[in-house]
């Protein structure tokens, strides 16, 4: 349903047009019912509950305590293998060999040494085949019974839900504001864009779709329907739209099989590339980059048909080879191949976003003689480019006074590599004068504050989201480089898959790592138990879901510890049903079942391409322990992945991501204080209207407050 979808990205309830009543006892079971699971309602969001029918009362609390339990994880069961996790699991080694003996139990007798021996000798011993391994031995209400109800601690969670407008016009709302964002999106927000848009194609559409992959989103619907198509100025812009109805990736990141058009959707996309050629025959230079995609489109749109759209059908003769143009970034690639630096940028000026992303090849590369001529053609292309990709230099600037201890390269599909770093620093004083001038006109696009700024100090580490494309979708899930911190005494990572055909075994590991990122051990399936860390124990078939765990108590001694999923056998990320994962903060003498909704502190989705996901780190510095968001995948093998083959892999792409220096929240807020009233948040409320900067916001901020929270963080980007 798409309200649940409204809530579960806005943490607002849209408001229910049904009929007025008495509602008051459905409100006091929601109320309940949400902070069992770690939420809390305004009161303005009871008092509309409360004064609705009892039908459509029970159906918004329904859709209510729905969308918040599928949020942070909560909708399927969590069952552990062994029942009294985290206690009662055993030694590994002494576990194996139990079930080996039931392996070889002859007669109804006890297996001896020698027997086992010979089973193993035999080299026919697999564990996955050994009696009870890697499959439930109780059910999930067994386990419930099995422990205590959950005891209550002040450090829970507890997030606020709001009332909103009408569905119509929240969607709407959200519709806007996400076709409108100025950075790209990841997939969950790309899906929901796409559905907004279909609820939203008669509604009010945003001014600007300044990401083109956004426009693609919209534009398929728009073709499919019928409608105009909007914002198309590239040819470009018509190849993702291909891609992006064919079901194939809008971002070209990687060649899609195109699908049969009908006749009038390759009439609106014929006429959109005639119209974009004929405005402006120098696009026609953007064909050669994706020459081999055009021709696939081309053999699927039939242009040489169409006549009336001679412009079109240069596109493909240019993909074909029978017509040559130069384009833009070919120019500028032979300079430097000539060694012309400062002809190179002159080249790249047309384009002041490519030229600003070549800004550090080209500085690099200038002699001295030239690198006045660059560093003006850079300053001049500031004032051109977007936000997003001035914030992206002010970052990129901020890491190359020396190099790196690693370089990590990590693509739209959060897959990491590591190679060293070979480039010569940037001088201090040239980075020293970049950053003055990028400082500048990114403070000068801050827009001014109406109201004072009031700045929850939590998200000053939360890293600027420049890009969705280095996050996932989930519950309080920060972009890549954010650091948040971690209360509480214990730490409970979990890991939860449903398979969709075949048996498919994902494995919960940590790997330990001291203060040099060498490793200090590890937990997995191998070794369920290490400085105070205990495993949950190994599941190997999830044709019903099933959950792994893993508790990390805050003393243990490693400096970063790194929770990982493996996938060990069987269906991807992005082929199983359902996988997730997540941490719970707990105290140590917490009681409850393995997994409890209102611990959960973040849940992220696990889809992408590789077969090793590194969600998060956990590090233990100055400020205590921190959980620093990663969002990168590993390739690993095809089957038969462990944490012991990968720990030099994975200790590298933590170091990089570690060492880096992010641009965070905390640096707008500094350029805000240069000319606003800003106050950091201490938990009190304000006498006068606000604008609050926070993870979430507080209640009964007083009226004609604006507040920014993590599903808005977005909008403080400059345009």
């Amino acid at each position: 349903m798409l309200e649940q979808l409204i809530i579960q990205k806005t943490l607002r309830v849209p408001a229910s047009t049904g009929p007025a009543g008495d509602g008051t006892p459905v409100a006091r079971q929601l109320d309940a019912a949400l902070l069992d699971v770690g939420f809390s309602a305004s009161r303005a969001l009871l008092e509309h509950v409360g004064a609705l029918a009892p039908a459509p009362a029970m159906d918004l609390a329904a859709t209510v305590v729905s969308a918040v339990r599928e949020l942070v994880g909560d909708h399927v069961q969590h069952n552990a293998y062994f029942i009294g996790f985290p206690h009662d699991v055993p030694d590994t080694v002494e576990f194996w060999i139990s079930r080996l003996r039931a392996a070889v139990l002859a007669g109804g007798n006890t297996a001896t040494d020698a027997q086992l021996r010979d089973a193993v000798v035999s080299g026919g011993v697999n564990l996955l085949d050994l009696p009870g391994y890697g499959t439930y031995q109780h059910t999930y209400a067994e386990l419930l019974a099995a422990h205590d109800a959950l005891v209550a601690s002040a450090g829970d969670r507890m997030t606020l839900l709001r009332l909103g407008d009408t569905a119509e016009v929240e969607a709407v709302a959200l519709y806007l504001a996400l076709a409108g964002s100025t950075t790209p999106h990841g997939e969950a927000d790309l899906a929901l864009l796409s559905r907004l848009a279909v609820a939203c194609v008669d509604s009010a559409q945003p001014a600007e779709i300044p990401v083109r992959e956004h426009r693609a989103v919209l534009n398929g619907v728009r073709l499919v329907l019928g409608r105009p198509l909007v914002g198309v100025d590239t040819t470009t812009d018509v190849l993702r739209l291909a891609c992006h109805v064919s079901g194939g990736d809008g971002s070209l990141a990687t060649p899609t099989r195109f699908r049969s058009f009908r006749r009038p959707e390759r009439r609106i996309l014929l006429a959109a590339l005639n119209e974009v050629v004929r405005a402006s025959p120098a696009k026609l230079g953007d064909v050669t980059r994706y020459a081999e995609r055009w021709k696939r489109l081309g053999e699927r749109l039939h242009p040489h048909e169409h006549a009336q759209w001679p412009h079109a059908r240069e596109v493909f003769a240019v993909a074909r080879g029978e017509r040559r143009v130069h384009n833009l970034a070919g120019r500028a690639e032979a300079a430097f191949r000539a060694g012309a630096i400062a002809p190179a940028a002159s080249v790249l000026s047309a384009a002041p976003g490519l030229l600003l992303r070549s800004a550090d090849r080209l500085l690099r590369l200038a002699p001295a003689s030239e690198r006045a001529a660059v560093v003006e053609a850079v300053t001049d292309a500031l004032g051109s480019a977007s936000g997003r990709v001035l914030c992206s230099l002010r970052e990129h600037v901020g890491n190359r006074l020396t190099p790196a201890s690693a370089r990590m390269y990590a693509n739209r599909s959060r897959r990491a590599w590591i190679g060293p770093d070979e480039r010569p620093p940037l001088p201090a004083g040239l980075v020293a004068q970049l950053t003055s001038l990028l400082d500048a006109e990114i403070s000068a696009r801050l827009p001014e504050p109406a109201l004072p700024l009031l700045v929850d100090p939590d998200v000053l580490d939360v890293a600027l989201p420049l890009s969705g494309k280095a996050s996932a979708g989930g519950f309080a899930v920060l972009p890549r480089g954010s650091r948040a911190p971690v209360s509480g005494e214990l730490l409970r990572f979990f890991t939860y898959w449903r398979q969709t055909s075949r048996r498919t075994d994902f494995d919960l590991s940590v790997l330990l790592l001291d203060e040099q990122f060498n490793t200090a051990g590890q937990v997995s399936y191998t070794n369920y138990h290490h400085d105070g860390i205990v495993h949950s124990g190994d599941i190997t078939d999830a044709p019903n879901g099933a959950t792994e765990f893993i508790d990390v108590p805050l003393t243990v001694s490693a400096r970063y510890v790194v929770p990982q999923v493996y996938i060990y056998s069987g269906e991807s990320f992005d082929e199983v049903a359902e996988s997730m994962f997540g941490y719970q903060t707990r105290t140590r003498d917490q009681r409850g079942a393995p997994f409890e909704a209102r611990t959960v502190r973040a849940r992220s989705d696990l889809r992408g391409q590789g077969r090793i996901a590194l969600p998060m780190v956990f590090a233990n510095g100055e400020r205590g322990w921190q959980a620093v968001w990663l969002h990168l995948y590993l390739q690993g093998r095809p089957n038969f992945n462990r944490v012991e083959e990968n720990m030099f892999s994975t200790a590298d792409r933590v170091r990089a991501v570690l060492e880096r220096r992010y641009l965070t929240v905390s640096y707008l807020v500094d350029l805000w204080r240069e000319r606003a009233e800003v106050t950091t948040w201490d938990g009190r409320l304000p006498d006068e209207p606000v604008t609050f900067i926070g993870i979430d916001a507080p209640a009964d901020l007083p009226e004609g407050s604006q507040t920014y929270t993590l599903d808005r963080l977005s909008e403080l980007i400059p345009g």
